[in-house]
């Protein structure tokens, strides 16, 4: 932390320094040589005449009661008194700067928000279909997950992912999928690989997932399911829709993780669905009742999440064109 030279005479101010940690002294005047995330400590009168940047504890006389106050109006972190310091002021200063930081994390939520969005994959032409999708997290960051590449001319391959529980650590290992899903070349190896990584870097996190592979010219379509809830769905309008019931563990909980594969075509104007588990809380009623009329919904085309979800929805939809 630094310490600025006050511009005032403060009486005894080597034995308030005394009562303080090791602090780098500074002045005014190089304010803007060092850098500005770290906390100063400073004396109020300085900090309200020359307004700058740096985080700073201020300091002031007992009878300065007013000039504290601006000083907070104005962003100051916290006030103390030149000659009645708190009683531990180590503990004290390390409780600020811990909540300075905590701060800062939260104001650099809605750019990296923006920046996980940006990850999420740009569309892909591909004769007589057409790929959906829709993404809304629960709040700044999402630990729901879809993507889908090219891996020949005429395939693609697709996932969509749900991150056990909430905040910056299941969002980040939505970053880690998309980093490397690359080289699998079939629904099976891609959840043999990132189950073994997670377990490898023994992150108390579970995922679960369906990905699969279309070929867009035979319209053949494999698909894995690694414990993932709601089943998909495919959408034929020849017939009901189909729920693709499947059992098996999420990725994270076990080595011995055994991986089926299965199989469909999609006839023209069918549509195979992907949802995560937040689609269902847009519903009320049991866990079943609310999957059926998520498929109501999904079948008639008029799915709406309403404004503040409990949590994150991601929906991925693959359809075979007329």
């Amino acid at each position: 932390m630094y310490f600025i030279q006050p511009t005032r005479t403060i009486p005894h101010l080597a034995q308030v320094l005394d009562v303080l940690p090791s602090l780098q002294m500074i002045h005014i005047e190089d304010i803007n040589l060092y850098d500005q995330n770290i906390i100063a400590i400073a004396d109020v009168q300085d900090y309200l005449n020359h307004k700058w940047t740096l985080p700073t504890i201020v300091l002031a006389f007992e009878n300065e009661g007013s000039a504290l106050a601006e000083a907070w109006q104005q962003g100051a972190l916290a006030g103390w008194i030149w000659y009645n310091l708190p009683k531990n002021p180590i503990v004290a200063l390390s409780k600020i700067d811990a909540q300075y930081k905590r701060n800062q994390d939260s104001r650099d939520l809605p750019s990296a928000a923006l920046l996980q969005k940006k990850l999420l994959p740009d569309p892909i032409d591909i004769a007589n279909y057409k790929i959906d999708a829709f993404f809304k997290p629960s709040a700044y960051l999402s630990g729901d997950w879809y993507d889908y590449w090219k891996i020949s001319d005429k395939e693609i391959m697709f996932y969509l992912a749900d991150v056990s529980g909430h905040g910056v650590t299941s969002s980040l290992l939505t970053s880690w999928m998309a980093a490397f899903h690359g080289r699998s070349k079939t629904p099976r190896e891609l959840i043999k690989k990132l189950n073994g990584m997670l377990l490898q870097e023994n992150i108390e996190k579970h995922i679960t997932m369906i990905t699969g592979i279309l070929n867009f010219e035979t319209h053949h379509l494999r698909w894995s399911s690694a414990g993932h809830y709601p089943p998909a769905i495919l959408f034929d309008e020849h017939q009901s829709p189909q729920i693709l019931n499947t059992s098996s563990f999420p990725l994270g909980l076990t080595e011995d993780l055994e991986v089926e594969e299965f199989e469909c075509i999609l006839n023209r104007n069918s549509r195979f669905i992907v949802c995560s588990d937040g689609a269902l809380e847009s519903f009320d009623g049991t866990l079943n009742q609310q999957f059926q009329q998520l498929v109501e919904k999904l079948q008639h085309h008029n799915f709406k999440a309403p404004a503040h979800v409990a949590d994150d929805i991601a929906i991925l939809s693959l359809c075979r064109m007329k």
